[in-house]
Formats: C-alpha cells, structure tokens, sequence
C-alpha cells in the first residue's frame, strides 16, 4: 500500500497527457519538446519519462529508470525519517501532601528524562476534598520546577484542569551534550 502512494504520485510514459513537456535530466541541456517526441527519446535509451513536476507550464519531465527513481525516492524518505528527532513526553505524579522522600525519588526520574531529551509532565492529582489544597499542589509544582532549573525550563505556569493540577518542563539543550555529539563525528 505504501509503494502505491509514491508510485501514484508520478505520471510516467503514455500516462502524461500534456502536449509539450520540458526535459531535464543527466547527459543534456533541458528543452520543451512534444510529448511523442519526449517518449521517443525515452524509449530509444530504453527509459521511463517521468512527469516530476506536472503544474509547470510547460510540465517537466526526467528521462529515467523508473523503477530506480522510485528507489531513491523512498531511500531519500526513508532518510529524512531517520533524522528527525522525536521528544517523549514522561510524567510524573503527586498529591497534594507528597512527602519528602517520594519527592525526592521522582525528581531524580526527572532529571534523567530530561537529559535524554524528554519532556516531562508533572501534576499533582487531587482526589475527593484533597482539592482545597490548591495552594500545597502549586507549591510542590513550583519547588519541582525550581529544582530542575538546570536540566529543564518550564513552559508555563500551573494549570488547573479538573481535579489536575498540571506544568510541563523541556530539557535545556547544554553545551557539554552538543561537544559530546561533534566528538564522535
């Protein structure tokens, strides 16, 4: 299915219906030739014509393998999708009485999302009457954030959604994490 979708996109040989095409290509200057005398070009090198670019007045066509540009295509794809970053969203939860040690336990996990690159979602959950603690929920969110200065920025202030109460933290690109990257080239 997905060749299909690439493959689709392209008209090739006696699929082109304009009357003109513009050639371009390896091994000659481009020109605008008609249609019959582009697919006799092709099919004397034993070659697909390709429309790459049929809104172009006249369309543009390459005299290629088709099978072999298809190829590319997808392996130039297949790249781009490699290099593109994906950033996790981790999250973390509190009460509004969250003690010391459970504090501390959770901001070390933070910390460690943060430097592999990951957001981090912290909310304090207020069950049943626990919500008239709004004040001790904000203040365990903005020590939280306070403590992660260094490895994190946050993006806005708390936010009280239902019965969450809610911040999200980003890592901090660091000097030293962009060294490490150059050095191993």
């Amino acid at each position: 299915m997905k060749n299909d979708k690439l493959s689709d996109q392209y008209s090739v040989n006696e699929q082109i219906r304009a009357r003109e095409v513009r050639i371009v290509g390896e091994g000659f200057e481009p020109k605008v030739v008609s249609l019959r005398e582009a697919l006799r070009m092709a099919d004397e090198m034993e070659l697909d014509l390709v429309e790459i670019s049929p809104n172009a007045v006249p369309p543009v066509c390459r005299i290629v393998d088709y099978s072999k540009f298809i190829y590319q295509l997808k392996k130039k794809q297949k790249e781009q999708k490699a290099r593109q970053v994906r950033i996790d969203v981790k999250e973390i939860r509190f009460g509004p009485q969250t003690d010391d040690h459970d504090y501390n336990f959770k901001l070390k996990h933070a910390i460690g999302f943060l430097q592999n690159g990951d957001k981090v979602k912290a909310y304090v959950f207020f069950k049943g009457r626990s919500i008239l603690f709004k004040e001790q929920g904000e203040a365990i969110l903005a020590r939280f954030a306070k403590d992660l200065e260094e490895y994190g920025k946050q993006e806005k202030a708390p936010i009280l959604e239902g019965k969450r109460m809610t911040i999200f933290i980003s890592p901090v690109k660091r000097a030293g994490a962009a060294k490490k990257v150059d050095s191993s080239d």
